[in-house]
């Protein structure tokens, strides 16, 4: 594993300085993250508590979060991410310091080569529906169209003055942008953290939700509370809350059924419980298929590791089989997993850059499977 591990670093390194290319355009955001970069840009840098990271960001001019990595036609790898910005608003559960307004994608043309920073892929003022906080999206590419899916708060209001999470989609023929928002959001979606699976048959699938700031809890019976929980049910002893999964239609853009549960097996074969917070679904589903397995890989939230789960169709259910990442420097850890140049990456991400929650930088690592197709777990740190 420290084999492993020693080699991202010698690979990922070469980002220190080469990756963060940028297109020009400037934003405030911007201008922090280069602050933040100039501060802690030697070569080998260390965390708070002396260890040093296994991989270094991809890009240093903008902060980036929650990587949703595709490899399309051309070959080159395009990473669709969280746009993080600066913000005075303090932490809390609801995730109101998360205060994302657009996104732009990065494009990478070699593992450990620059990366081109693109201009706004889309805005939150230009979707119709949407009031803030674009948060993690994700992306799919169908007969000549890139589809762009992602969450935003719609107008109305809940208990806390906000409104209620909802999943849109924007197509473009180029993959970078810009993307043209649908002027709805995708009927009978709800929650946030889409990310669309294409199966070889050609199905696609969109895997979503999440608990706490995500909403899912709000959801128990069916129909939105606006009042309901803000965390989750309290139901320490009871199945945990599930993420979901609905097959979309042909056109990429609607549901083709009801969304259903995503239901994670324990060893023994009983659902994972809402107590087991190192288990438990909290949010940021992704899914990919290996030799004929479906991975459905999450993060736990308040407990910082992201988890996978093993099953035979891309319903599940899913049986749990591990951490796939120990905790990183920062609250949340949102993720992907791609196949690309004959080896699998893990993309993530930290707060290496600023220290803070809310302004967190993209890494990528190589990812390894053992024979019988589980994964060692990978540390973000080099002792």
């Amino acid at each position: 594993m420290k084999r492993l591990m020693m080699a991202s670093v010698a690979v990922l390194g070469l980002c220190t300085a080469a990756c963060g290319t940028s297109d020009g355009s400037g934003n405030e955001s911007g201008n922090a993250a280069q602050e933040a970069a100039a501060a802690s840009n030697d070569t080998n840098p260390t965390a708070p508590d002396g260890r040093h990271y296994l991989s270094q960001p991809l890009v240093r001019d903008i902060f980036t979060a929650d990587p949703s990595a595709h490899v399309w036609n051309d070959g080159k790898m395009y990473i669709y991410p969280s746009h993080d910005i600066p913000t005075d608003t303090k932490d809390d559960d609801l995730g109101n310091q998360y205060a994302m307004r657009d996104y732009r994608v990065l494009r990478m043309d070699e593992p450990g080569g620059p990366v081109t920073v693109g201009p706004v892929a889309l805005d939150v003022k230009d979707v119709p529906w949407a009031s803030q906080q674009m948060w993690a999206p994700d992306a799919a590419y169908k007969d000549g169209t890139y589809y762009l899916y992602f969450p935003a708060r719609d107008k109305t209001k809940d208990k806390n003055g906000l409104g209620a999470f909802r999943i849109g989609v924007a197509t473009s023929k180029n993959p970078m942008g810009p993307f043209k928002a649908e002027p709805q959001a995708i009927p009978g979606s709800f929650s946030m953290d889409p990310a669309v699976f294409q199966d070889a048959d050609g199905k696609a699938y969109m895997y979503f939700g999440g608990i706490w700031g995500g909403q899912l809890q709000r959801w128990k019976d069916g129909k939105y509370d606006p009042n309901g929980s803000d965390t989750d049910l309290k139901q320490d002893d009871q199945p945990a809350i599930s993420g979901k999964i609905a097959r979309l239609n042909p056109d990429m853009k609607t549901f083709a059924e009801s969304p259903r549960d995503v239901v994670i097996l324990d060893e023994q074969g009983k659902p994972v419980l809402g107590g087991d917070h190192d288990r438990r679904f909290f949010e940021a589903s992704w899914v990919f298929k290996r030799d004929g397995k479906y991975y459905y890989t999450y993060s736990t939230g308040d407990t910082h590791f992201l988890n996978y789960a093993i099953g035979t169709s891309p319903y599940g259910p899913f049986t749990y089989k591990g951490h796939i990442l120990n905790p990183v420097q920062g609250w949340t850890t949102h993720h992907s997993i791609v196949e690309w140049k004959g080896k699998w990456w893990l993309f993530y991400a930290d707060t290496q850059l600023s220290g803070k929650n809310h302004l967190r930088n993209v890494k990528m690592t190589e990812l390894t499977f053992n024979p019988d197709g589980t994964i060692p777990t990978i540390d973000p740190f080099v002792k």
